[in-house]
Parts: C-alpha cells; structure tokens; sequence
C-alpha cells in the first residue's frame, strides 16, 4: 500500500471509528508505529484530524470556536507576544485595521504610547480598550453585533470598510493552513474581513501556533493575498515549514518578549485616504 493509499484509510477509520490507536494502525497496516506517528502529523498539518496521546480523533472546532471568555484565557502569552510583534510593524500616522478577536484585542493594547493615527475597527472591545486615547481617532462600524465577542458584521460594517484605503491590518483568524488559507467560522465576518483585506495595503494574520495548520468552516483568502502571518515559537516546526511553504511571510514572537522575523519585507506604503 503507497503511503497516500494508507493514509486516506487512516481517515476513512478517524471517520467511522471517531478515535484510532497509533498501534493498531500499525498492525493493521503492516508497518511501524513510527510510520504511523509520521502519518498523522502529515493528516493533522493538513487540518485533516487531531493528534491525540496514543492516536487520533476526529478534527474538533471547525464550526465553533468557543466562547470569547474561555478563548481570552487561552494561549495568552503567545497572543500578548504576537500582539507586542505586531505593535512595532505600526508607523505614526497611519490608518489601521484592528479586526475582531481575543489576538485582536490585545493588539490595542499592544498600541504603544507614542502612536498617533486612525484605528479602524469592528470589534466594540477593541474600540472602548482605545477610547481614553485622545491621540488616536478611533473610527467602530456599525452593524450586527455577535453576542460574546461584541463583534459588528454585516452590509453596515461592509460598507464602513469599502470607505477606507488603510495602511495596515491586524485580522483574526480560525486557522492558517498552507492550502485552505485563511478560514474562520462566520460568514458575515467572513465577508467583512474579504473587504478589510481588498481595501488594505497590507493584512497580517493573528495566528498563534494551535491554528497553524488548521482549517475553520469558512474560507477568507489564500495566503497569497496576505504580507505575513504573525505567530509565535512554541509550536512544531512542521507548522511553520508547512505554512511557509505557501510563500507567505511568516513572523514568530516568543513569549518571553524576543522575536524572529524570517523573510521580513515591509516596503513602503501609500498614505491612507
């Protein structure tokens, strides 16, 4: 059996059984439990399913991704640290998106002191984190609030977006993966985050390294149309590889406050209208 013939087996048994044993797979397939472990790294980098002590299960969390609260306590210190990255890619004077998102939000809080400029946004959390900011016009769309994450959405917050020419922006992700793109898993911000990524100069991708890899319900964009995926160090190399092998940029922070910058290019970019 050629190892794509096994591994489509493997996930037609993920699929039926919900869970496999690494062993039994070996067994099964006549090969070693190694062969099997290199076979389920390949299926999970692929968003395909999830590695588990022993084996693997179905992939979990393609069309939900928790609630705002448990998600804001999750991976903290690589999001502060992917957050702190992004905050030293923002020029005085420009006009950024912040999208919605626990990554997102801790990008403005990231925003350092001496920033003076335009922030647009869609995220209401993100807006009132600004607000005692006299420095820094904030614009926050309208339209259909998602309860939770106090995210807008919809034609309103379409529209807003389709005004603005931005210089850069910061956008939330479900999952980063090498031949799906970027995914995420609600539609109306879906078609939002499209128009942020049409009318901006350069989007960056929030992605720390349990979403590199995977893939959420929705797609936004390939990874073409984004100039870098911001993550941090502590994933699997693989993640990494699999996701530069796309051609995009990608920027690693850690979370002891030090980042790694692979293949950075930040030209020049036009003054926002």
């Amino acid at each position: 059996m050629l190892p794509t013939q096994r591994r489509q087996a493997i996930l037609a048994e993920v699929g039926e059984r919900s869970a496999v044993a690494a062993e039994d797979l070996a067994r099964e397939f006549g090969v070693s439990v190694e062969t099997i472990r290199r076979d389920l790294r390949d299926l999970q980098r692929r968003g395909l399913l999830d590695r588990v002590y022993g084996g693997a299960t179905r992939p979990a969390g393609r069309s939900s991704e928790g609630s705002f609260a448990a998600r804001s306590t999750r991976n903290i210190a690589a999001k502060r640290a992917i957050a702190a990255l992004a905050a030293t890619l923002v020029e005085p004077g420009e006009t950024i998106v912040i999208d919605v998102g626990t990554t997102a939000l801790e990008v403005a809080r990231a925003l350092p002191a001496s920033f003076r400029g335009r922030v647009l946004t869609n995220s209401v959390p993100a807006a009132l984190e600004l607000a005692a900011r006299e420095e820094i016009e904030i614009l926050l769309c309208g339209g259909q609030l998602r309860h939770g994450d106090a995210a807008c959405s919809g034609a309103y917050a379409e529209a807003f977006f389709a005004e603005f020419y931005a210089d850069r922006a910061f956008l939330g992700s479900g999952g980063v993966h090498p031949e799906a793109g970027l995914t995420d898993y609600y539609p109306a911000e879906v078609v939002v985050r499209r128009t942020i990524v049409a009318h901006t100069a350069a989007s960056y991708v929030l992605a720390d390294s349990s979403k590199l890899g995977s893939i959420a319900v929705h797609r936004v964009c390939p990874l073409d149309r984004i100039e870098a995926v911001l993550t941090d160090d502590a994933g699997p190399a693989g993640a990494y590889q699999a996701v530069s092998s796309a051609g995009v940029t990608l920027l690693q922070a850690s979370a002891a406050g030090t980042e790694a910058a692979t293949g950075l290019h930040l030209p020049p970019l036009p003054a926002a209208g």
